[in-house]
């Protein structure tokens, strides 16, 4: 059986590195990147298999209108993590996100709501 794939986007490594971590305990295929741009060329690779969900930390990405269009495009749930600052962006508010989380949350809240999508043939 094949596991579930999930990217994860977050600039900073350690909390990327520990989310991939508990992801893979619990059974998915989790992929980390650093940037947006990084996962649009994913996006548009057809070598690389898209994800059921991705993860989006909005701590220290550069927010630009036109990669946040391509990355929501195809449909693919995505989990918009931040801080108030972050979330107040106006751009961010332009799109529909499938879940947002905001600061503080636990790991484990993430983890679970990334379950819960990737089992939903929908994700919602």
């Amino acid at each position: 059986m094949e596991k579930p794939i999930v990217w994860i986007i977050d600039k900073q490594q350690w909390p990327r590195a520990y989310l991939r971590a508990e992801l893979i305990e619990r059974g998915f295929d989790a992929r980390g990147y650093e940037e947006i741009s990084e996962a649009i060329r994913g996006l548009r690779h057809r070598s690389v298999s898209a994800p059921q969900v991705i993860v989006l930390e909005l701590r220290e990405q550069a927010l630009k209108r036109e990669e946040l269009e391509e990355l929501t495009w195809p449909g693919i749930p995505i989990i918009l993590l931040g801080g108030v600052p972050e979330l107040n962006e106006p751009v961010i508010k332009e799109f529909e996100w499938t879940a947002v989380l905001k600061r503080p949350f636990r790991i484990g809240d993430v983890v679970d709501l990334v379950e819960k999508l990737a089992e939903s043939p929908t994700g919602s």
